[in-house]
């Protein structure tokens, strides 16, 4: 006997007398397959000698418990599909009945096509009793537990052994086995995994950690807020932690919910532009916001604890403030537009909206909305007056349309009249002017509509060509070629709408020359223009008939004609004012009679900085 065969018969020995059966189970190429080995301790286990079953003739699926079949060959067929490891636990026929088994075994692929599976089967029947103990031991222990709304979880070197349904619940899982065997800290917020680290060494060290709020990482990666405790515990015989924790978030995000509307509500009341008050249950004031300030000139240290009508209220309207309180202590909503006293003694016009506050049925307390429609009221004077200076408008309109058409309608009869001898030269002469008196009016009316409706065009304004052009378009004017006229123009580039510049030159340099002083030589004009960076100062300065001073204030005015010098609509100075307004512009006018008139406009330079 050689070295080889002693040591194949020494490790034969050894295999004989393991605690397993030892195997070699082998696929042929043809398709057969059957164990080519196996150990003699396979009468132990099954009561069957090796030689029975190495002749090939049984049928494993008639050892195999016919629960656990499908099993068995779903994972021999996967293990040769895919040429890996094979292990399965079922139950066989063994010598008194079924037995747990277990096997492991690994394949090798042979020359010659075979495959070729060497492994153990192993009697697991006692773990699997023990198991099965366990098992009910702890289903009593999770069924008592599972009753419990809190979250329990059992840990033991950072690996989760035990959850109950309600941990399982707030992390997100359909079952408890669905976390066995994770990390428990795979659940903890990475903000917080130090002191939770800190937490399980403090237990398993025996001591228990007192509860602290920690987020938690659910499944789906939603954040949840625990109130968690720990303890130490003992888990099959070794340290670990069992941790109760209850889901605090729906409390904490009411609790950020009722922060958050209290902040809103504190912002939105202090950031509403209508002044607001709120009042307690008796009418004190407990707030104002800073509209409140700002419309009636009071802190809130003036006005704590005083009621509305002791501050803001004017005399003689006190019966209405107790009538506003009345009204909203029966719970009514109120809107009251009337007048209140600020406190320098000035008044405003108001709408005052009530708004009881109302906890469960209970009224505890009373927020008062001021709207200061003081401006709206001049909005409503102001509309009253272009009403009516519509109303003068369309009047003088159709008249001063109809006048002219009037007259060349006249003429035309009168030189269409029979044996008429006068010289018709004159009547076209005289229809040329007064349907050049119809086109200037018309075009001051359409100066004036495009004014009103046109947007401010903001460029680079060219004053010395806007000059020259109108004093061109002016010439025609009768007494034009009488006036010396000067011009200065200095300073920075000026940015305006040039449209409404050239509106007030024309206007202005046409005034000056309608209104020369009539039969006498010396008639001047000067005009200039000063810019700087910020402004520009227009000077139309001339030596004519000037304004009478009782006419001043109304110079501007629709179809306002202070002298009966001109024929003109009536429509050029308002066409100025009107220009000069949509350009964030004012003037102002200094005027004697027989002395002459001066305005000065000063406009915003809107070049960009």
């Amino acid at each position: 006997m050689n070295m080889t065969e002693l040591i194949r018969g020494d490790l034969q020995k050894v295999i004989d007398q393991l605690p397993v059966v030892v195997f070699e189970y082998t696929f042929f190429p043809n398709g057969d397959r059957d164990f080519t080995y196996i150990s003699p301790r396979c009468n132990e286990l099954f009561g069957l000698q090796p030689d029975v079953i190495l002749e090939g003739h049984l049928s494993l699926d008639n050892y195999i418990h016919p629960d656990d079949l499908d099993s068995f060959h779903n994972s021999v067929n996967q293990s040769v599909k895919a040429a890996t490891e094979w292990c399965w636990e079922g139950r066989c026929l063994g010598r008194n009945g079924f037995i747990w088994i277990e096997t492991r075994s690994s394949s090798s692929h042979m020359a010659d096509g075979r495959i070729v599976y060497h492994g153990i089967f192993s009697d697991i029947s006692e773990k699997r009793r023990l198991q099965v103990e366990h098992h009910l031991t702890e289903h009593r222990y999770r069924s008592l537990i599972d009753q419990l709304p809190l979250g329990i979880v059992i840990h033991c070197e950072g690996i989760i052994r035990f959850v109950n349904e309600a941990a399982a619940r707030m992390v997100g899982a359909e079952r408890p086995e669905e976390l066995i065997g994770r990390e428990a800290l795979q659940f903890v917020h990475p903000d917080y995994q130090k002191r939770a680290i800190a937490r399980i060494e403090t237990v398993l060290r025996g001591e228990s950690v007192s509860p602290m709020e920690t987020k938690y990482i659910r499944l789906d990666g939603t954040e949840i807020v625990v109130e968690s405790a720990g303890h130490p515990y003992v888990h099959e015989g070794q340290p670990a932690v069992q941790l109760f924790f209850s889901d605090v978030t729906e409390q904490r995000n009411a609790e950020a919910s009722f922060r958050k509307a209290e902040t809103l509500f504190f912002e939105l009341f202090q950031n509403t532009p209508l002044a607001t008050v709120l009042l307690n249950e008796r009418s004190k004031i407990v707030q104002i916001n800073r509209g409140f300030e700002e419309l009636f000139g009071y802190s809130f240290e003036e006005l704590s604890g005083r009621t509305l009508t002791d501050v803001i209220v004017p005399i003689g309207l006190e019966k209405e403030g107790d009538e506003i309180d009345s009204h909203i202590t029966e719970n009514k909503l109120i809107q009251v537009e009337t007048v209140r006293q600020c406190k320098n003694g000035s008044r405003v016009s108001v709408i005052i909206y009530g708004v009881p506050v109302v906890l469960q049925d209970q009224k505890i307390g009373i927020l008062g909305m001021y709207v200061d429609i003081t401006e709206r009221q001049k909005v409503a004077e102001e509309l009253k007056i272009r009403n009516a200076e519509l109303d003068n408008f369309v009047y003088k309109v159709s008249h001063d349309l109809r006048a002219p058409l009037s007259s060349v309608l006249g003429l035309a009869h009168l030189a269409a009249i029979p044996g008429n001898r006068d010289d018709l030269a004159v009547y076209v002469k005289l229809m040329g002017e007064k349907a050049l008196q119809l086109d200037h009016f018309i075009s001051d009316v359409l100066s004036h509509a495009k004014n009103l409706k046109m947007e401010v065009l903001v460029g680079q304004v060219n004053i010395h060509g806007i000059i020259e052009k109108a004093l061109k378009d002016l010439d025609y004017l009768l007494g034009a070629d009488k006036v010396e006229i000067s011009v200065s123009v200095t300073g920075a580039d000026f940015y305006s709408d040039q449209w409404r510049i050239a509106e007030i030159f024309r206007n202005l340099i046409s005034n000056a020359i309608k209104y020369r002083k009539l039969n006498k030589q010396g008639a001047r004009l000067s005009v200039m223009v000063s810019v700087s960076m910020d402004s520009c100062e227009i000077v139309v300065a001339d030596n004519g008939i000037g304004i009478d001073p009782r006419h001043i204030p109304r110079i501007f005015e629709m179809f306002f004609l202070a002298s009966d010098q001109s024929d003109g609509s009536g429509l050029g100075l308002y066409i100025v004012k009107n220009a000069i307004d949509k350009l964030g512009g004012s003037v102002t006018t200094v005027s004697e009679e027989g002395v002459g008139t001066r305005f000065v406009i000063t406009l915003p330079n809107r070049v960009s900085k």
